[in-house]
C-alpha cells in the first residue's frame, strides 16, 4: 500500500498511539516491499488470534466522527444531498485536510497517497486498452464530477462561514475531490454504528478493551463499488451496511496489503475499538496480509490500481477469482439472430417480467467453464413460443435451466460476440506479455492486458466446452457445460464483505 512521503511511518505510528491507539511494536513493523509499496511484516512468530493493533472508534474518519456535518447542520447537509453516496465523506476529508494541524487527522491525512494507478487517472489511450472489460463503465469519473458540481460546489458557495470566499482553492478543487474519492475507494472500510450508550465525546479517552478478549465474529462489510449516489439511495433499504455513514477511513488498518488466498489478519469489531488480529499463525519475516475478499483483477485494478498473479490450477499465473460479465442485451441479439427475429415489444415484456421475478441483466462466467443457470434460463425464456411464454408467466416461475443444442447454439454465438468486443485476440495478448522482458510494457497497459487476457481465456474455455458438446464428442464431460449459480458481483458467500472495498 502506497504512503505519501510527507509523513514518515514512524510519525504515523507515533500519532496513532498518541490518540489512544494500541500498537504492538514487538509484533510488526511497516516496511517498503518490492512491487507492493508499504506493507506490514511480522517481527516475530505470531500465533492465531494475536492482536496487532487496535484503533479507537473515535480515530476512524467518517461523517459520524468528522465535526463538519454537525457544523453545517442536518437540514443544510441533506438539502445538498450530502447524506447520500460518498460526496459527504469526500467533503469531510477535504475539510479536515483544510484545517491543517488543528484537525485530529492531520498526520493521518498527510500520510495518504496523492497519486494513483487506478483507471480513474489513466489517459484516454490507456483506458482504451480496457475496451471489452466491464471496468470502463465503472470508472465513474463523470458521475463523480457531476456530484462535485451539483452537491459540493453549491454548499461551498452557500456556506462561506466555513469554507471562506476562496472556496475554490486547492483543498476544495475538483482534483482534490478525485484524490479524496480515490482514497476512499482504495482504503475505506464499512464500520457500523456502535452502541448508543457509547459516549462519542472525543475529548474523553475511551476505555481500553482487554487485549485477550476473544475475536468478534462480526466482520466489517465492504462498500460495493463506485456506484452513483442515486443507486446507493435506491439500495438503502437493503440493510444497515448500505448507509454511507458506515463508510470510514481506518488508520493503520489501510496499510496492510492483500493478495488472493493469502489473508492472515483481519479487522474485528469491539464496542470501543476495531482490532486487527491474526487469523492464522505467521512466521517471523512474513508479510501480514489483510483481505480484500479475493475479488477479480477487474475489481482490484479499478479500486486499487494493481492486479494479482498467482499460480493457477490449470497452469500459468493469474487471478483464480477472475470473472467475465455477459450483458442481457448481447444474449437478446444472439437469440434474435438464431431465431431469425428482431427484438419486439413481446421480448421487452419478457425481460421486464424476468427482472420482476428476480432475474439479473448481467450473467457471470468464470474459470470453471460452466454455464450459469441464470444464463441458460434467460436464453430459454427468450426462445419460448408465445403459448409457452403465457404458461410460464401464469406460473410466475423462471424457466428451468435445461441445456440442449438450441441453448448451446445461442450461447456459442453469445461467446463469439463477447470475444469480439475486445480490441485484441488471446494470441496478441500472450505475445505482448511474452516479449515484456525484452521490451517493457507501461504499467497501465500491462495491467489492462492481464485483465482482458484472463477474461478472454475464461470465455475461450467455455467456448471450447460448448463447441465440443455441440459436436457430440463422447469424451466430453456433461458437467463441463452444466449450469450453476454464481453471484453477479463475482464474490463468494462473504465475498468482499470482510475488508476494504
Amino acid at each position: 500500500m502506497d504512503v505519501s512521503v510527507s509523513v514518515s511511518v514512524s510519525e504515523l505510528v507515533t500519532w496513532f498511539t498518541a490518540h489512544n491507539g494500541i500498537f504492538d511494536r514487538s509484533a510488526l513493523t511497516f516496511a517498503q516491499i518490492d512491487g507492493l509499496g508499504w506493507g506490514a511484516l511480522a517481527l516475530r512468530d505470531l500465533q492465531q488470534g494475536h492482536t496487532l493493533f487496535s484503533i479507537p472508534r473515535h480515530l476512524t474518519l467518517s461523517t459520524r466522527t468528522s465535526s463538519l456535518p454537525s457544523l453545517i447542520g442536518e437540514a443544510d447537509w441533506k438539502r445538498h444531498g450530502l447524506h447520500i453516496g460518498w460526496s459527504g465523506l469526500i467533503l469531510c476529508l477535504m475539510w479536515e485536510a483544510a484545517q491543517g494541524s488543528s484537525s485530529r487527522w492531520s498526520t493521518y491525512l498527510a500520510s495518504l497517497p496523492i497519486t494513483f494507478n487506478t483507471p480513474m487517472f489513466w489517459s484516454s489511450e490507456d483506458v482504451e486498452q480496457l475496451r471489452g472489460t466491464a471496468i470502463i463503465e465503472r470508472i465513474g469519473r463523470e458521475q463523480a464530477e457531476n456530484d462535485y458540481l451539483n452537491k459540493v460546489v453549491p454548499l461551498l458557495k452557500n456556506r462561506t462561514d466555513y469554507f471562506g470566499d476562496e472556496h475554490a482553492n486547492l483543498h476544495y478543487s475538483l482534483e482534490a475531490y478525485h484524490i479524496m474519492g480515490s482514497r476512499i475507494l482504495s482504503r475505506s472500510f464499512q464500520v457500523e454504528a456502535w452502541s448508543a450508550t457509547y459516549n462519542v465525546d472525543t475529548s474523553q479517552t475511551p476505555p481500553h478493551e482487554d487485549p485477550e478478549m476473544s475475536l468478534d465474529k462480526h466482520s466489517p462489510q465492504a462498500l460495493d463499488d463506485n456506484s452513483s449516489d442515486e443507486d446507493e439511495d435506491k439500495d438503502s433499504d437493503d440493510g444497515e451496511n448500505d448507509d454511507p455513514a458506515n463508510v470510514a477511513m481506518v488508520p493503520l488498518a489501510d496499510m496492510l496489503n492483500a493478495r488472493y488466498d493469502c489473508e492472515n489478519a483481519k479487522l474485528f469489531y469491539e464496542e470501543h475499538f476495531l482490532r486487527m488480529a491474526t487469523t492464522r499463525s505467521i512466521r517471523r519475516g512474513e508479510q501480514i496480509w489483510n483481505t480484500y475478499g479475493d475479488p477479480p483483477n477487474s475489481d482490484l485494478l479499478r479500486r486499487y490500481g494493481h492486479v494479482d498473479q498467482v499460480p493457477l490450477p490449470c497452469g500459468g499465473s493469474g487471478n483464480p477469482a477472475d470473472i467475465v460479465e455477459i450483458r442481457a442485451d448481447l444474449v437478446m441479439s444472439s437469440v434474435g439472430a438464431k431465431c431469425l427475429q428482431q427484438a419486439s415489444p413481446r421480448s421487452s415484456e419478457r425481460i421486464d417480467w424476468w427482472l420482476e421475478e428476480g432475474g439479473d441483466d448481467i450473467f457471470v462466467v468464470d474459470f470453471s467453464a460452466e454455464l450459469p443457470e441464470e444464463l441458460t434460463s434467460f436464453v430459454r425464456l427468450l426462445m419460448m413460443s408465445d403459448p409457452e411464454w403465457a404458461k410460464t408467466k401464469r406460473k410466475s416461475k423462471l424457466p428451468k435451466p435445461k441445456v440442449d443444442d438450441a441453448v448451446l447454439s445461442v450461447v456459442a454465438d453469445v461467446l463469439r460476440r463477447r470475444l469480439a468486443e475486445y480490441p485484441t485476440t488471446i494470441e496478441d495478448d500472450e505475445a505482448l506479455l511474452g516479449t515484456e522482458k525484452e521490451k517493457p510494457i507501461p504499467l497501465n497497459v500491462k495491467n489492462a492486458v492481464v485483465v482482458r487476457l484472463s477474461e478472454k481465456r475464461i470465455l475461450g474455455n467455455l467456448q471450447r466446452a460448448v463447441t465440443t458438446r455441440l459436436g457430440g464428442d463422447p469424451s466430453e464431460s456433461k458437467s463441463s457445460v452444466s449450469s450453476r449459480k454464481r453471484k453477479a458481483d463475482g464474490t463468494d458467500a462473504d465475498g468482499h464483505r470482510a475488508a476494504k472495498r
